[in-house]
């Protein structure tokens, strides 16, 4: 019987990424949306692993209520620029000061660093664990999260380049490339992304 692992997550995009890393061999993976959870999470933490570590707990709770044992997922992840302090980390998102804006969120950060020399930048990504288990008394048990990471290096180019991103990905350019994140095809990306990293990080500690 395969393990089920569940995303916490709408995105059918994000849980291939998942499943082409861990395998399906020995897991099987859901979304949000297949289980049926359809609450709302409040993502208030200061930092990516708090982000993270909300999305788990919510979930892990919701399927305890309903004696479901699984494996949860969260991840939370965005863009930092060092001589900006780590902006617009968390608040990646919504950096413009409207939720999913990226052109403006783009436009916000090439006005934040005019004049600046030093651009090096990271994606990066904070990974929840979770399991919901059934103890000897019956219970279903939460165990303790615990945080994997990935990152990815590069610096932040003048001018956006490239439309097959989204997010940041026209003005990232990964270290060792010369081309933007929105230059490379998704297999390129996947393979030295910040999400991927800190999925295969996982893997390694599942020793599968």
């Amino acid at each position: 019987m395969k393990r089920l692992f569940v995303i916490a997550t709408g995105s059918a995009g994000k849980i291939r990424d998942f499943a082409h890393i861990l395998g399906t061999d020995h897991y099987e993976f859901k979304t949000l949306k297949d289980i049926g959870f359809d609450e709302d999470i409040i993502e208030d933490g200061n930092s990516f692993a708090e982000n993270a570590i909300i999305k788990s707990n919510t979930t892990a709770q919701w399927l305890a209520k309903r004696n479901i044992e699984a494996t949860v997922l969260a991840d939370d992840s965005g863009l930092e620029v060092f001589a900006l302090n780590g902006e617009p980390g968390i608040y990646s998102a919504r950096y413009c000061g409207k939720h999913g804006d990226d052109e403006a969120n783009n436009v916000k950060l090439m006005q934040k660093l005019e004049g600046i020399e030093d651009r090096k930048a990271r994606y990066f990504c904070a990974l929840s664990y979770q399991t919901v288990t059934k103890n000897e008394q019956g219970e279903f048990v939460i165990s303790k999260p615990i945080i994997f990471e990935g990152e990815c290096r590069g610096e932040i180019n003048h001018a956006p380049v490239g439309d097959m991103g989204f997010g940041y990905d026209p003005l990232f350019v990964p270290d060792g490339e010369t081309r933007t994140f929105a230059q490379m095809e998704l297999e390129e990306k996947k393979v030295i992304s910040h999400r991927g990293n800190a999925i295969r990080a996982l893997k390694k500690a599942l020793g599968k």
